[in-house]
């Protein structure tokens, strides 16, 4: 059987279409179980575009079968999918995750289930990643690397299992292992802040919290050597995007064989990965007052030669 998907939804009715749309592109559509999350509004503001994700949800067709699960409440993003993905891990055993701004590629589903049948028994590897940075398309086929992926990705319940909310926890085992340089990407982005925001209540970020946790426990994602996914969200509609193009990408229009490498980190992929973020980072700091602030942290820390 194909593996589900999840895919989260919240307030953007015609992005979620996009989506949908670009999912049923895939061959494999008419074979898996698609499980919508609908968040509920955070006020009366919002009301009108839920009601319209909800309305939209209910009459999607083109799969093996559909579930559309409603909040009545705001749950968040980040509450949204880790307990959406707990969940459907619970029922499955491996689950794909797509959120509302995330296209797909016709070749998405071929990706995820070979991925996630090739290396379900090998627990180095802790996810399958779908979004490549624009720098490192075309490099190789496949390659792995010790950051997780937010933007269309799959996880078995094995590895998601591991998945530790506590922040404090995971900053406090960071800094215990000297990890933390390794969380930032060696330098490239301050996601320890990032990780002490989430715990000091500045962001409710699960995904800096399950990357922290595959730092911990030394686990890779493999990942495409072009894209399978685009995120659709910089156009200022997202409730956590500014306006940026700076991560647009071509997305793959064929399969991607997964080759017999070894399951190494592509220091590489590492290297490009970090290039990338630090331009990022950078440059585009005075799109989101959080990211200058954090990057402002990260090199005071770098300056002064401090790993946490």
């Amino acid at each position: 059987m194909r593996c589900p998907v999840a895919l989260f939804a919240y307030r953007r009715p015609e992005h979620l279409r996009r989506v949908v749309e670009s999912l049923k592109a895939n061959p494999e559509a008419s074979d898996t179980d698609l499980y919508i999350y609908c968040d509920g509004a955070r006020g009366r503001k919002d009301r009108a575009e839920v009601a319209a994700v909800k309305a939209y949800a209910t009459i999607i067709t083109g799969f093996r079968s559909l579930t559309v699960i409603t909040r009545n409440t705001n749950y968040g993003l980040s509450k949204s999918i880790t307990e959406g993905v707990t969940e459907l891990c619970n029922k499955y055993g491996r689950v794909a995750v797509v959120e509302d701004d995330v296209l797909v590629s016709r070749s998405f589903l071929f990706w995820i289930n070979a991925a996630l049948d090739k290396y379900e028994s090998n627990e180095r590897v802790i996810s399958v990643g779908c979004y490549v940075f624009p720098t490192y398309q075309n490099a190789q086929q496949t390659f792995f690397l010790g950051v997780t992926d937010c933007w269309g990705w799959a996880v078995w319940k094995r590895s998601w299992d591991q998945y530790e909310s506590d922040g404090a926890k995971l900053l406090n085992l960071l800094t215990q292992r000297h990890l933390n340089q390794r969380l930032d990407l060696d330098g490239s982005y301050p996601y320890t802040d990032m990780l002490r925001g989430q715990v000091n209540g500045d962001n409710d970020s699960w995904a800096v919290r399950w990357y922290a946790t595959a730092v911990l426990s030394g686990g890779l994602t493999i990942y495409p050597g072009v894209s399978m996914t685009q995120n659709i969200g910089f156009d200022g509609s997202g409730v956590h995007c500014g306006t940026d193009q700076s991560y647009k990408v071509s997305l793959s229009d064929r399969p991607i064989n997964i080759e017999n490498i070894p399951v190494v980190e592509s220091a590489e992929a590492r290297a490009a990965w970090a290039d990338f973020l630090k331009q990022i980072s950078q440059t585009n700091s005075t799109n989101s007052p959080l990211l200058s602030k954090m990057w402002r942290w990260a090199k005071k820390r770098l300056t002064l030669g401090r790993s946490h």
